[in-house]
This record gives structure tokens, C-alpha cells and sequence, in this order.
């Protein structure tokens, strides 16, 4: 790759996580147009790269972005289903080309979805079809590479499949499990995107990437049921399981929220399949060739194996849920706020608290009556929400913007402070803080605030009917995560106590 003056938007996303660090490492001098710099706060490239804080809306702060750039990659994608998000997706579209031709901007590079020519398209693919067009129209060569099923370690795709396959023993499924769908590996999809910043100037056009299996949708899931392990699951085509009805089911059964579960299933409502394989003429393909899906399958499951999944599906945004920061103290001024205060000292050096603190939630649990935690998860599914089961990256460390269950991390000072804000479905806005500090005896203070900002008569009756659950979960919070800090801090004593001993000559016991 020729090294150019790059910039990315959709940076913060699953694939534009992933491509950043690739174009630095090719030596492009890249920037990054983004919403919320604080979601790059702890990505292991923020210091190479140039950050724009800005929202494709924004006409003007468009056109600045976009100011001696050669190459734009445009990898975003509105996962939302309010009824407006097609006009929003033009907009932005329309911003990026009249600002990338006005700008000498010598190429674009977009990511779209792969779909067929004739049949009616979903309002997810119609939409980003158009994206498309209007970038083709600019005036500035465009590639506009059309992709399926995405297959790598966080994709929501992959994620879907997995969870499914292990869930359920036996599938009753729509008719779509019989469509035909080419599923792509992330590294090959990655991989194109580098490469197409080198098209010849006068190609200015659509093309269809995939990887080199066509396979049903059921027998990925059977595929990835050999890869992981599994007995092949039965499955059965059901008519009665409409695209809403799937997505429902899909939404009970997964992590996946129904925000993110709708457009996937509305996509395959079609073979999804490549036409054409025109990009051979342009880009060889990788070294040793596509990569076949059961081993897309088998990279994926490796790499969460080995806690190195870079970016996830569950770090998208969540249409509905606040991305507002905790107002400081002073400003709640006039405002109605609940607040459930906590403070327990232990025994446990700060480290030790710290650590148990920052392995929170996911696999590890909340440290409280997880009956309630459970129920409260459920809750939030059936109306639509994140639910409880999204879990977390990586087990035992936190960054900030990362998923926790149904919270996100919206600050962590590490070794001090954690802020979760709340992503569950409730009338108002909810975050929940956790803070260590010494003690004067050598050991810790543990403080714990719950805050609620509530919306309307909704959100005060909200707050006082779990007010009962509160001593329960939130005291017993406190208690837990103090008592696993204590126990740490004496299995670390007496472990050291033990190598000592052994490590004393015969007779010296």
C-alpha cells in the first residue's frame, strides 16, 4: 500500500477497529472522525493517530475533517430502526462526497453490504445500497466493496451462529436457514480494505467480496458446531417464523439485542451470495488464498480462547440507550436524583480490591443474589434491551467505552475509580461507581454510589419499586466484593507462606 493521508470513519466500529492499526503499520498517516474520543481512550493505537471529534451530520465539520486527505474509508453503518435512520444515512453520505470532492480527496473506500439485484431489499441493505450510489456519484473514485456474513472472534454475525449452536440442542428455525450465504473471514475482508486504497484512479465502482464457500445457514451452524466441539444440532424450517418473530427469538436466546438482531435477519431473507468476482482483476487475492469458513471459525474460536479479540459487536452503540456522561455533582443542581450510597472498610490492600473490582460482571458475576441480576436481565430482553449476557471483552481488564453486560464503561481511573453507565431499558438515566481508597490501617475503603436521573412520573415510581431489591443487591454488593478482596489478599499470604516454607533446607522446618 502506498502511504497517503488517511481517514477513517467508523473507527470506533468492529471493522474500523480492526483496520486502523493495519493502515498505521502500511505507513499512511492516519486521522480518525469520531463522536466520542473517549471511546479510543485505551486502544493500544491512539498515540499514532490524529482524532477528530465529529458527526458526519455536521456539513461543516465534514468538510474540515476531510481538509488534505487523499483516502477515506467509510465504514459507517446505522444499526438503529427508527423510522428516520435511512434520511440520517443519506445525510451523512451526502456530507462525506460533496466534502471528499470539494477536498481533492483522490479516493473512497466503502464497506457495504452483499445482496441481490433483483429481489426486494430489506430496509438495512436498501439503505446501504444507497450509501453506496451516493458515494459512486461524488465525483471521486469510489470502491464500494459489498461483503455478507462477516466471520471473526466479536462479529455479530459470528456471535449469532455461536450462540445459537450453543444454546439449542434442536433449531426450529425460519425457512431462511435454506438460503445460500457466502460468509467472509474478517482478516479477508480487512485485507481488501487495505488493498483497495491502491485502485487504478479510474475505477469507480461496486464489488462483490466473499470468501470460498457458499454454504446454508444451517450448515454454518453445524459447522461451527464441529469446530467447537458439538454434536450437529437438527433443525428444522418452520414458515411460521417470520423475519419480526426470528428476531424476537434471536433476541431471548442470544446476547444479541433486538436493535442488532433485526437487521441481521432481515438480510437474510435473500441468497446472499457473490456475482461477480470482478476484484481479482484488480487485487490478487491474500497469501494462501480465502479463508474457507470452518476455518474462519476455528481462528475465531482460538483467538477468544486466548483473551485477544480486539474489537466486538457488543461495543456498538445501542439505539435508545443514554450515551450522555454523569452530570458533575454541582450540576444536578434543580434536577431530581436518587442516589444508593455504600462504604465498607477491608482488610485487603487496595490492589487487592481493585482487582476484583475491575473482574466485575460477565463470567465472574455481580458479587450479589444473582437471582435478581438474572430477572433483572430477562426484563430488559422482553422489552427489547441489551439484556444481561452481552458479558465482557476480556475478563480481567476494563477499558473505557468497553461492554459490561448491560452497563458500559464510561471512566475508569485504574486502581481508583470505575463509572458503569446503565444501557438497560429504564425511565431516566443510571450509573453505577465503584471506588477504592486507602486506609489509615493499610487496608482498603470501598465506596459504591448507584445515581438515577428520572424521566417523568414513570421514573420515580421505577425507583421506589426496586427500592426494596436495593439492600439486597446493592448492600450485598458491598459485602462480597470487600469479602473476595479479603480472601485474595489471604490466598496471596498464605501462597507466599507456602513458597517460603518449601523453599527452607532439610531441617531447617
Amino acid at each position: 500500500m502506498t502511504a497517503r493521508r488517511v481517514l477513517v470513519t467508523g473507527a470506533t466500529g468492529y471493522i474500523g477497529g480492526r483496520l486502523v492499526p493495519l493502515l498505521i503499520d502500511a505507513g499512511n498517516e492516519v486521522t480518525v472522525l469520531v463522536r466520542s474520543p473517549q471511546k479510543l481512550t485505551d486502544v493500544p493505537w491512539k498515540d499514532r493517530v490524529r482524532i477528530v471529534q465529529g458527526d458526519l451530520g455536521d456539513a461543516a465539520g465534514v468538510r474540515a475533517a476531510l481538509a488534505g486527505i487523499d483516502t477515506v474509508y467509510y465504514l459507517v453503518h446505522s444499526m438503529g430502526t427508527s423510522g428516520d435512520f435511512e434520511r440520517t444515512e443519506r445525510v451523512a453520505a451526502q456530507n462525506v462526497a460533496d466534502a471528499a470532492a470539494a477536498g481533492g480527496v483522490t479516493r473512497i473506500v466503502y464497506l457495504g453490504g452483499l445482496h441481490p439485484d433483483t429481489a426486494e431489499l430489506s430496509q438495512h441493505l436498501r439503505s446501504r445500497a444507497e450509501v453506496g450510489r451516493i458515494l459512486l456519484a461524488s465525483g471521486v473514485p469510489t470502491a464500494a466493496l459489498q461483503a455478507g456474513v462477516v466471520i471473526g472472534s466479536g462479529s455479530t454475525s459470528f456471535e449469532m451462529i455461536r450462540h445459537l449452536t450453543d444454546v439449542l440442542p434442536y433449531m426450529p428455525a425460519p425457512k431462511w436457514v435454506r438460503n445460500r450465504i457466502q460468509p467472509i473471514a474478517v482478516r479477508d475482508v480487512l485485507y481488501y480494505l487495505v488493498a483497495a486504497a491502491d485502485l487504478p484512479a479510474d475505477v469507480n465502482r461496486t464489488f462483490d467480496i466473499g470468501g470460498p464457500d457458499v454454504l446454508r445457514y444451517g450448515q454454518m451452524m453445524n459447522g461451527y458446531a464441529l469446530e467447537a466441539g458439538l454434536r450437529q444440532r437438527p433443525i428444522a424450517s418452520l414458515p411460521v417464523f417470520t423475519p419480526w418473530l426470528a428476531s424476537q427469538w434471536v433476541n431471548l436466546v442470544t446476547p444479541i439485542p433486538r436493535s442488532l438482531a433485526v437487521p441481521i435477519i432481515a438480510s437474510l431473507q435473500n441468497d446472499c451470495v457473490v456475482h461477480e468476482r470482478d476484484i481479482d482483476q484488480y487485487i490478487p487475492r491474500p497469501p494462501g488464498g480465502l479463508t474457507g469458513y470452518r476455518r474462519a471459525v476455528r481462528l475465531a474460536l482460538g483467538r477468544m480462547r486466548d483473551g485477544d479479540v480486539e474489537t466486538s459487536w457488543r461495543n456498538a452503540s445501542i439505539e435508545g440507550a443514554s450515551s450522555n456522561p454523569l452530570p458533575s455533582d454541582p450540576d444536578w443542581a434543580g434536577h431530581l436524583v436518587y442516589t444508593d450510597l455504600r462504604e465498607k472498610h477491608t482488610a485487603a490492600k487496595p490492589a487487592d480490591l481493585w482487582r476484583i473490582i475491575e473482574s466485575i460482571g460477565g463470567d465472574n458475576g455481580w458479587y450479589s443474589f444473582p437471582l435478581a441480576w438474572a430477572v433483572r436481565g430477562w426484563m430488559d430482553k422482553i422489552v427489547g434491551g441489551v439484556g444481561l449476557r452481552r458479558g465482557r471483552r476480556d475478563p480481567q481488564r476494563l477499558h473505557t467505552g468497553d461492554v459490561l453486560d448491560f452497563w458500559r464503561v464510561e471512566q475508569i481511573d485504574r486502581g481508583r475509580f470505575l463509572r458503569l453507565r446503565a444501557e438497560m431499558r429504564v425511565p431516566g438515566r443510571a450509573w453505577l461507581e465503584m471506588t477504592v481508597e486507602p486506609a489509615p490501617d493499610g487496608g482498603s475503603i470501598y465506596r459504591q454510589r448507584a445515581v438515577f436521573f428520572p424521566r417523568g412520573l414513570g421514573g420515580r415510581l421505577y425507583w421506589f419499586s426496586i427500592l426494596p431489591f436495593h439492600g439486597v443487591i446493592f448492600s450485598g454488593m458491598a459485602n462480597r466484593i470487600t469479602a473476595a478482596a479479603a480472601a485474595s489478599k489471604q490466598a496471596s499470604v498464605d501462597a507466599e507462606a507456602a513458597a517460603v516454607d518449601t523453599s527452607l533446607p532439610a531441617g531447617k522446618h
